[in-house]
């Protein structure tokens, strides 16, 4: 490696670039055992065009001779990276970077892209791309060598020579005009969006370039330039496009022969309005060319089928073809020298001169209309600045322009429609109900058409039944309502045909229903536009325009109606089927809210739900109280981003999935990591705010986490309300864990207050705001007692928060809990050593206790149940180990150790002498179940106070368990295998 660099170093400087390219690629090839390389240079537009390659054979980079600096292929990522780039290769098969359509038989597995770019003068200009083997991505070092190589590369590149022209110097304007028979000049036209490329006929001979091989592209331009001289040519012209200036270059081209000869360009950039480039026109020139050529060339303008001239620097003419002679009526004798406004024909185009003249100060092409007042006729005059003088080019665009004015004349009809529908349109999205759509067409489609009278039917079997009307009078419309189907009726042939039925006089009435005639026409109306109305392929009603006089509807006015009436159809269809939808919607989130809040010990709860105003769909708000062991409680409320029945949905599962994390006695933060990762994983667009609190009654702390919510609020018993300082955490599906968790100590009878930000927070308050009123609003009802009641302080809430201009524009949640702490004389606890006489100690507690307690009946079971756990404890776990009984709703019973490995259930065989031990707690307890602790972990059991018959019991199994004494039975147990702890 380090060879290698030595050998490019000892390069003395002046080397061509081109050379400069080679070189590099071919020891970054051979230093990677790669199977070649390439090296692309930035295009004046967004492309990257092929300079060199080595080592590949001319069908792969065929496909890459262009590449758009925005595409995904790997020299374009390392372009707009301005970094390093590694792009692996599948093992077979066409490779993916190749351009559209092209089939690269790329080697096998391992094989990939290594890219790096190449700057110059603090600019990018371009990439070297090394095809690497079978190795896979280049190594560390690897990759160090290859910046080593574009370094070397960049600093040669600055040493590299100029393309050496020849001639030293430019003529001046005298000897350009004296040179004009001796060049061979011709016109080319690049589109800079595209790349399209366009050479007329003297370029297309010049450089040799036959038609059928003629693409059309700037690629054609680039593989007939000498390698040295590519580089600064298409510098030269991003240098023209970046500073809005003239084009000049010299270069050399290759001929059939394979020859080079030098050849002069210059041009200058057009843009659009926004300043984006879109073309670059100019010309070509080259002193020396035969006569033939010139000659054809200007046989091929003379005939040219538009106007076509050409004028010196003072503006005489030194060419015109055939048709610029006839356009300005003025044979070629009379025309050759002369100034070109002082023609009869140009002096008739008013301010010809200076818009000539502001053009070329500009230098830049120029394109107006002007008129011939004599021919009526109107012609494109374009004007291109040129380095020997200017072309002129005459289009006739009468026919053209008369065209754009009809369509222009058209569009602004169109456009004043479109305005007029715009505004029903957001009418009818507007209107909620069938009364309000009627309402909406009657004040907007009526004046529009002059007309008299609006009348709105659907049917409901073989029956018309009024739905709005506007200009009919009453008793007609009480005729008409609810009418049987009959014959030859042009409403019902209407709705059957699910097309319009235009009437343009009574006479067209009559003629169409005889029978129905005087009931039609007694109303006053002598003109109908009968429009079915269909909603998802069903047609469900008519709606009629009716005129005062007769009138004979246009195709735009009929075609104006049949968009109206699909407008209309679609308005009442969603007017009918709201409140319907909007009560299913209802329905559903009520059924995924908690119907009954459950009477726990630790707290006693009330919450409401209020949805938004009338208009929006439903939303993702819910609460919840979950009762957990050992007198402890959580207190969830969330809010899904959004209304819909998706968002809906999103709410049930995240519900759901709250219970079951929260049954697994997983903490606060944890709890919120795992609801993040489910938010994230349901799409990019799904989030939500959570607010999760745990209550322990036997500690009285509250530990609080969110995310993206509001705090809680916390009155404590004397009335002071405390917000939690600390700033939440983003919302779900947008947070990173872990999450930060508050413990606050909450005195017994304080109130928390979890709600959703649509209670706080409107059009017309902020959320601080808000959560200023609501302390006052239960400092207020504190103060007057209303505190005792949780459902009234719900309803001093809702009235004070969501009244007024405060009405909630999105839905809103209330849980207001009251927390108890558990008394001191219900809670035992007791330490115990590490040893077979743990068993003993904790039995003799437990009898000790539930005596003091009045609970006598439950001895035997507890015993049991204690002596079990702890025996497990010094068996398989480690200290410190605790005993704590909880007299709470049940009686609970923990044992703590500093283990953190879970039991587990495992079935035993006839033969095992352990496995029975958590089997035989499942059948004696309520329930059972284990924690983390800060400090290892707590197995827990809870068995009822109360039997079926309301007195004091035991579970059913612990009575048919046989033993002397529970002393006796424990002697016995502390002698046998416990159950694996695993």
């Amino acid at each position: 490696m380090n060879a290698r660099l030595a050998l490019l170093n000892a390069v003395p400087p002046g080397l061509p670039e081109s050379d400069v390219f080679r070189l590099a690629l071919q020891h970054a090839a051979g230093e990677l055992c790669a199977l070649g390389g390439l090296v692309h240079l930035c295009g004046p537009t967004s492309a990257l065009c092929l300079a060199t390659t080595v080592g590949l054979p001319p069908d792969i980079p065929r496909s890459w001779e262009v590449i758009d600096q925005d595409s995904r292929l790997a020299p374009a990522r390392a372009l707009r990276r301005r970094g390093a780039v590694w792009l692996p290769l599948p093992p077979a098969g066409p490779a993916p970077e190749a351009g559209e359509g092209a089939e690269i038989p790329w080697p096998g597995a391992g094989t990939g892209l290594a890219v790096l770019p190449v700057s110059r003068e603090d600019r990018i200009m371009g990439t070297l791309t090394v095809l690497t083997g079978g190795r896979g991505e280049p190594a560390p070092h690897e990759w160090d060598f290859l910046r080593a190589v574009v370094a070397w590369t960049e600093e040669r590149l600055v040493q590299a020579p100029k393309p050496a022209a020849p001639a030293p110097a430019e003529p001046d304007d005298e000897q350009q005009r004296q040179s004009v028979p001796d060049l061979r000049v011709g016109w080319w036209d690049w589109n800079l969006q595209t790349g399209d490329l366009i050479w007329d006929a003297a370029v297309m001979e010049y450089y040799g370039t036959k038609p059928g091989a003629y693409t059309g592209k700037i690629q054609d331009w680039m593989q007939i330039v000498h390698p040295d001289d590519l580089a600064p040519t298409l510098a030269e012209a991003q240098r023209a496009i970046r500073e809005h200036s003239v084009y000049a270059a010299m270069y050399r081209v290759r001929r059939l022969d394979g020859t080079y000869v030098w050849s002069r360009a210059r041009g200058k950039p057009a843009y659009d309005d926004r300043g984006a480039p879109l073309r670059m026109v100019g010309v070509r020139w080259e002193s020396g060319e035969s006569p033939s050529t010139r000659d054809a060339l200007s046989r091929a303008l003379r005939h040219m089928s538009d106007g076509f001239l050409t004028v010196d620097a003072d503006w005489r003419v030194t060419f015109a073809n055939l048709e610029a002679e006839r356009t300005l009526r003025c044979p070629e004798e009379n025309l050759f020298g002369r100034v070109l406004w002082d023609l009869p024909a140009a002096r008739q185009i008013p301010d010809l001169e200076d818009r000539c003249r502001r053009a070329t100060a500009e230098e830049t092409p120029a394109s107006f209309d002007v008129h011939m007042p004599d021919t009526g006729r109107r012609y494109q005059l374009r004007l291109v600045p040129g380095p020997v003088g200017r072309a002129v080019y005459l289009a006739d665009v009468t026919e053209k322009r008369r065209l754009q004015e009809e369509r222009q004349a058209a569009a602004r009809a169109a456009s004043e429609r479109a305005a007029q529908i715009t505004e029903l349109t957001a009418a009818l999205a507007k209107a909620t109900t069938s009364a309000d759509v009627v309402d909406a067409v009657a004040w907007r489609v009526l004046p529009l058409f002059a007309a008299a009278g609006l009348l709105v039917q659907v049917t409901e079997g073989d029956r018309l039944h009024n739905v709005g009307a506007v200009g009919y009078p009453d008793d007609y419309l009480r005729d008409i309502d609810g009418r049987l189907r009959g014959p030859g009726e042009p409403a019902w042939d209407t709705i059957t045909s699910g097309t319009p039925l235009f009437l343009s006089s009574a006479d067209e009435y009559t003629a169409y229903a005889p029978e129905r005639a005087r009931l039609g026409t007694r109303t006053g109306m002598r003109s109908w536009a009968f429009l079915p109305l269909t909603a998802s392929g069903r047609t469900f009603g008519v709606c009629v325009v009716a005129f005062d006089r007769p009138r004979r509807f246009t195709e735009e006015e009929r075609t104006l109606l049949t968009t109206i009436r699909a407008l209309v159809a679609q308005a009442l269809e969603r007017a009918r089927l709201y409140d319907a939808e909007h009560t299913r919607s209802r329905e559903l989130q009520r059924s995924l809210l908690p119907r009954d809040l459950p009477e726990l010990p630790a707290c006693t709860a009330a919450a409401c739900y209020l949805p938004a105003r009338q208009g929006m769909d439903v939303g993702g708000d819910w609460y919840d109280v979950i009762p957990l062991s050992s007198g402890r409680v959580a207190l969830v409320v969330g809010d899904v981003m959004g209304h819909g029945l998706p968002e809906a949905a999103t709410m049930g599962r995240l519900r759901t999935a709250v219970h079951t994390l929260a049954d697994l006695e997983l903490p606060p933060d944890e709890i919120m990591g795992h609801l993040n990762d489910i938010v994230g994983g349901m799409s990019e667009d799904s989030y939500a705010t959570c607010l999760y609190a745990l209550y322990d009654s036997t500690t009285q702390v509250c530990s609080v986490a969110r995310a993206g919510h509001p705090p809680p609020a916390l009155m404590y018993p004397d009335g002071t309300v405390h917000f939690p300082e600390p700033t939440p955490d983003p919302p779900l599906g947008a947070a990173k864990p872990p999450f930060q968790t508050v413990e606050l100590t909450v005195p017994d009878g304080s109130l928390l207050v979890l709600y959703t930000d649509g209670l706080v927070e409107s059009a017309n308050r902020e959320v601080d705001e808000g959560m200023s009123d609501l302390a006052r609003l239960l400092r207020t009802a504190h103060e007057e007692g209303v505190d005792a009641d949780l459902e009234a302080v719900c309803d001093t809430l809702t009235a004070g928060l969501l009244s007024g201009e405060h009405q909630a524009a999105d839905d809103a949640a209330i849980l207001v809990a009251r927390l108890h702490a558990l008394d001191h004389d219900r809670m035992a606890s007791w330490p115990l050593p590490e040893d077979p006489k743990a068993a003993g100690q904790a039995r003799r507690h437990v009898r000790e206790q539930l005596s003091a307690w009045g609970l006598d009946d439950l001895t035997p079971t507890t015993e049991l149940l204690a002596s079990e756990l702890v025996g497990n404890v010094v068996r398989h776990a480690k200290g410190p180990v605790r005993l704590r009984l909880l007299h709470d709703a049940g009686l609970i019973c923990e044992v703590f150790d500093g283990s953190l490995t879970m039991p587990r259930i495992r079935h035993a065989t006839e033969t095992d002498e352990g496995g029975r031990g958590l089997q035989l707690i499942t059948e004696l307890s309520q329930r059972w179940g284990a924690r983390y602790t800060p400090r290892g972990k707590c197995i827990w059991t809870e068995q009822p106070l109360l039997g079926p018959n309301g007195r004091p019991g035991r579970p059913p199994q612990a009575q048919d368990l046989l033993f002397l004494n529970a002393e006796d039975f424990a002697a016995d147990l502390d002698a046998l295998s416990h159950e694996n702890h695993e």
